[in-house]
């Protein structure tokens, strides 16, 4: 759904939002919840700048899988190698008019089908725990808030990012619906992988990014809860409209 795609009065209520103030609006949650798609919608009707914190992250494991430094098969990982190797990764993200969407490149490369691919989604979890890999993306993601009018998503922006942030949005959804929307984003781009498989990961994922070490995945005290596993997407961003406009004021 883009902006021209929103109901006439969904588009007035969004036009309506008018302000010098910005804010920080970071969205967490688990995997598959529907975090990105919510926060490039609510950039692109604030014209505030979207950045996906998960991609990355994906970036970093393309990255180690392309250099053999993650093994696939056990997902052991060369810390000394990767720790070597850190300032050779260069991530930025540069909008596609075409798709309507915030590429990631990675090294000047556009990444953004491939680190959506199962072999980065199997392996991305053991990537982003790493304690070295998070300080430094949390470094960069600070740096592209600073000047605020940021909407930003992912497992720890509202916890350690930004722990100050005007608006928190915690997203959930049963695992089962996660994985059915995650099966059919990828069957769309003929992707060949079932449903079972996407479910184990889903559920792997969850329970990793729960329990790591390094800056785990947990509900800031002051974050709004949102579950969507019966909302669309309209529904989401109807209920967004009324708490920015009640930290904007």
């Amino acid at each position: 759904m883009s902006f021209l795609d929103l109901p006439l009065m969904l588009k007035l209520k969004f036009k309506m939002i008018k302000s010098d103030k910005k804010i920080i609006i970071a969205i967490d949650g688990y995997s598959s919840s529907g975090k990105s798609t919510l926060a490039k919608e609510i950039a692109q009707l604030l014209n505030y700048k979207y950045i996906d914190s998960g991609a990355m992250y994906r970036a970093v494991t393309l990255f180690a899988l392309r250099n053999n430094l993650i093994n696939p098969k056990n997902h052991a990982v060369d810390i000394v190698k990767l720790k070597d190797s850190i300032n050779q990764i260069h991530i930025n993200f540069k909008y596609n008019s075409l798709k309507n969407n915030h590429d990631t490149y990675l090294n000047n490369e556009n990444i953004e089908e491939e680190i959506r691919e199962m072999n980065v989604s199997n392996n991305v979890s053991f990537i982003s725990k790493i304690s070295f890999i998070r300080q430094k993306m949390v470094r960069i993601q600070q740096d592209m808030g600073k000047e605020k009018g940021i909407v930003m998503d992912g497992r720890d922006i509202g916890t350690v990012v930004f722990p100050n942030a005007e608006l928190k949005i915690f997203m959930n959804a049963k695992a089962e619906v996660r994985a059915e929307r995650r099966y059919l984003e990828l069957k769309e781009k003929n992707i060949n992988v079932s449903y079972e498989e996407i479910l184990e990961n889903v559920k792997k994922r969850d329970h990793i990014d729960e329990t790591r070490d390094e800056s785990p995945l947990k509900k800031a005290f002051d974050s709004v809860d949102l579950d969507n596993s019966n909302l669309n997407k309209e529904e989401q961003l109807e209920h967004i409209i009324g708490l920015v406009k009640e930290r904007i004021k």
